[in-house]
């Protein structure tokens, strides 16, 4: 087995008094700048799913020589380690969890704070993208796997994934597959435009989406490709909603080049 080439630790941070819990790890080869420090990835997760989805990324991107982080938002999927209820989370919520996230991990005495990227999949790159349009100046890279963009405009179809609803009155609580949502995560995004919203970030952007992904058409995607001023899109051929196997490879591959 080959030797891991970083160290592994828990990690946790408080939003508005709930646990956000998740993983660090520390690169044994870090690209250290001339003060020492690490430049700084932080990974977050798909809906109604925990870090352990992308834990293989932070350990990669911790390979590469990054203080990387993969965290479990609060109430953000089932068996989350992290605080809080699925029915009191939405997409703006989260925002305030990767920003919260951010803080307390450039916090550590080895991070770069001049060289932060995130990185994000589905509903988590969509929340990457609004958090680097939030705040352009902090942020170096953006990575999003098969970012949720539609997310506002399936709430003003009053369907999001598993959950169906009238969108002209959002009942209180929703039921989506084993999960219960709260009406704000409806509300939080009904009259958002996801791609004027992220628009305000001008870095490196890679996006990476499967031509074959059943849950987020690609064709958001490429919208926005359309908007991002210094953006890779990559299709991936054949690949649906996560990237297993060949496609799998194929986006690590695109990632490490992304990185170096």
């Amino acid at each position: 087995m080959a030797k891991k080439n970083y160290v592994e630790k828990k990690f946790s941070c408080v939003r508005e008094g709930l646990t956000i819990r998740g993983l660090l790890f520390e690169p044994l080869n870090g690209r250290e700048n001339a003060e020492g420090k690490w430049p700084v990835a932080i990974v977050s997760h798909m809906f109604m799913v925990n870090y352990k989805l992308v834990e293989k990324y932070a350990r990669f991107l911790a390979e590469q020589g990054y203080l990387a982080v993969c965290y479990d938002f609060n109430g953000g999927g089932l068996f989350s380690k992290s605080d809080g209820k699925s029915v009191d989370m939405s997409v703006l919520t989260e925002v305030k969890d990767l920003e919260a996230v951010i803080e307390a991990v450039l916090k550590h005495e080895k991070a770069d704070a001049s060289r932060l990227m995130l990185m994000g999949c589905s509903q988590g790159g969509f929340v990457s993208g609004l958090v680097a349009a939030k705040h352009p100046e902090m942020v170096e890279k953006l990575v999003m796997f098969y970012p949720a963009l539609s997310i506002p405009d399936d709430a003003r179809k009053g369907q999001m994934l598993m959950a169906k609803f009238d969108p002209q009155n959002i009942p209180e609580k929703i039921k989506c597959g084993f999960m219960k949502l709260g009406r704000c995560y409806v509300t939080d995004v009904i009259e958002m435009d996801a791609f004027q919203e992220i628009a305000a970030y001008e870095g490196p952007v890679l996006i990476l989406h499967g031509t074959a992904d059943n849950a987020v058409d690609c064709a958001n995607s490429k919208k926005a490709a359309e908007i991002y001023k210094n953006v890779r899109l990559e299709l991936i051929e054949g690949a649906g909603h996560g990237f297993l196997k060949e496609h799998g490879v194929r986006a690590m591959e695109l990632l490490k080049e992304f990185v170096n």
